[in-house]
């Protein structure tokens, strides 16, 4: 029974969204008061904390809806000043081919920004790209969800890692490079496979109806690029360790990728445009912006990203200088929420878009017309994060209650190591997914989950470190179907509502991603 009730903000947020097909405002709305009368009634959580992790998700709210706002203002300023057109006739020079687009826009820039922000960011400013570049909404946020998971291990410069694995015992940064090694060898497996899936759900969920044979044609290329991909990430995590591998594998593969395609290397002949709005035309009209100058608002934001997380001053000054963070809420100290709004990659994402009407020698209005458009877009969002949030930080506080019980994740990793420790190799990703998909975060899923992956690891006479690497790259691909980033990566491109039909499909390739890194795993255990 504790166990259902444990399991309950995995499987109503399930049933509402995907089964009954109910927009996040109202299933998520629908989904936190079960959960919360659960905790309630059957955890006995109290009143009081209670209402403080319901304070604690509304807070989180406000800061994922600040990335949003950034990254929503940002596109809308760059489409008000020409940007867009510009950055569009760029990557049409490289390839018209939207399979080829969805790689460079979706996975390797999407990496890039997932190496240097994290926490959901990459969606948010790869879904609307596609947009801009004629992919429908559906298959733009699909495809920006599922793209943003390889490189999410290493997101944030190594948080995942050096935050997530912190409560482990042998925490250290030579621990955390051993792991980052171990991530990437299964990866070379595993991950090498993703470009190639988001093609295959690209063109199989997108395309007219004519059956594999556009994914397949795209396999020599995808694969080139998925092992060149996880080839050099392992080789940036040998050398350098946990922090810089997505932010360095990214931008390597960004120009590998260019120049291949560019010159049709490994690629068909034949251009795929069947994801395309019915009403889009490409603009072939010729523009005065140069190229770098379009791009300029997008490489700010990602060199203000890496220099507010690599230089100690000013890591420092962003992270204190305005801080709207929210301590012991309700006087409760284990239950707080961080907001550093300087070092939020929404504050960097609205900078950029004010300097991109100054570089782009644009009028004010652009910017002040794209903001207003932005928030206006956001109000059906707000409702669904925030009841998303608010089951989610329940969920999370349930071991301070009042009935002496673990916390429900942890009862149910604990319920799941007693139950399926004979395969837990194959269990383990898995359960970094599940704490993704109500966490939303692949750090908040190996902090809370670590400690269990280690211990039962020693326990049945496993390798912890394959373990916990299992449990890292399983909270990636949680990153795919966790609630709060597909209501958000939905919202960006304008489809509030439709949350559930993304999560069928995002569904899929989550769990592939689980299977073929447990596969990885089990070989990596009984045979090297």
């Amino acid at each position: 029974m504790l166990l259902l009730v444990a399991l309950s903000a995995i499987i109503v947020p399930f049933i509402m969204l995907v089964v009954l097909k109910m927009p996040a405002a109202k299933g998520m709305a629908i989904s936190s008061i079960i959960v919360i009368l659960l905790a309630f009634s059957s955890w006995g959580m109290v009143g009081k904390v209670i209402l403080a992790s319901i304070f604690q998700g509304a807070h989180k709210t406000l800061t994922i809806l600040w990335i949003l706002f950034g990254a929503l203002v940002l596109l809308n300023t760059l489409r008000n000043t020409g940007a867009i057109t510009r950055i569009n006739q760029g990557f049409q020079y490289i390839s018209g081919d939207m399979r080829v687009q969805a790689i460079i826009v979706a996975f390797l820039f999407g990496s890039l920004i997932e190496g240097a922000a994290g926490f959901g960011t990459p969606a948010m400013v790869t879904g609307p790209l596609m947009i801009a570049l004629g992919f429908t909404p559906v298959a733009a946020a699909t495809i920006a969800l599922i793209a943003d998971s390889t490189a999410v291990s290493f997101g944030a410069v190594g948080t995942p890692v050096a935050v997530g694995l912190s409560n482990i015992p042998e925490a250290s940064v030579p621990f955390f490079h051993e792991i980052a090694v171990q991530i990437t060898s299964l990866d070379l497996f595993a991950g090498t496979f993703i470009p190639f899936i988001l093609i295959f759900i690209l063109t199989s969920f997108f395309g007219k109806g004519s059956g594999i044979k556009p994914s397949l044609a795209m396999l020599p290329w995808t694969l080139f690029i998925g092992i060149t991909y996880t080839a050099l990430a392992y080789l940036y995590s040998s050398l350098f360790g946990h922090e810089f591998v997505s932010i360095l594998t990214s931008l390597t593969v960004l120009l590998i990728a260019a120049v291949t395609a560019k010159k049709g290397w490994l690629l068909p002949k034949t251009e795929w445009k069947e994801a395309m709005q019915d009403d889009f035309k490409i603009d072939t009209q010729k523009t005065n912006m140069g190229l770098i100058t379009a791009w300029a608002p997008y490489l700010i934001v990602v060199s203000l990203l890496l220099l507010t997380r690599i230089v100690p001053w000013l890591n420092e000054f962003t992270k204190t200088a305005i801080n709207l963070s929210w301590k012991s809420i309700l006087g409760i100290e284990a239950i707080n929420s961080n907001w550093e709004f300087l070092y939020s990659p929404g504050s960097i994402l609205t900078v950029s878009a004010i300097l991109a009407f100054l570089i782009q020698r644009k009028s004010s209005n652009t910017f002040t017309r794209a903001a207003k458009e932005s928030i206006s877009s956001m109000k059906t969002t707000s409702i669904a994060l925030i009841a998303t949030l608010a089951m989610v930080q329940v969920f999370s506080n349930s071991g301070l209650n009042a009935a002496d019980l673990i916390s429900m994740p942890q009862y149910i990793a604990q319920s799941f190591a007693n139950n399926l420790g004979a395969i837990w190799i194959f269990v383990a990703p898995f359960l970094g997914e599940l704490g993704a998909f109500i966490t939303g975060s692949a750090t908040v899923s190996t902090l809370t989950f670590a400690p269990i992956q280690y211990n039962v690891a020693n326990q049945i006479g496993l390798d912890p470190q394959i373990v916990l690497a299992l449990q890292l790259v399983g909270g990636a691909a949680g990153n795919m179907i966790c609630v709060h980033n597909v209501v958000a990566a939905s919202a960006v491109v304008g489809l509030e509502g439709k949350e559930g039909e993304i999560i069928r499909k995002t569904l899929i390739p989550a769990i592939v991603y689980g299977l073929l890194i447990g596969t990885a795993g089990f070989f990596a255990v009984n045979f090297f």
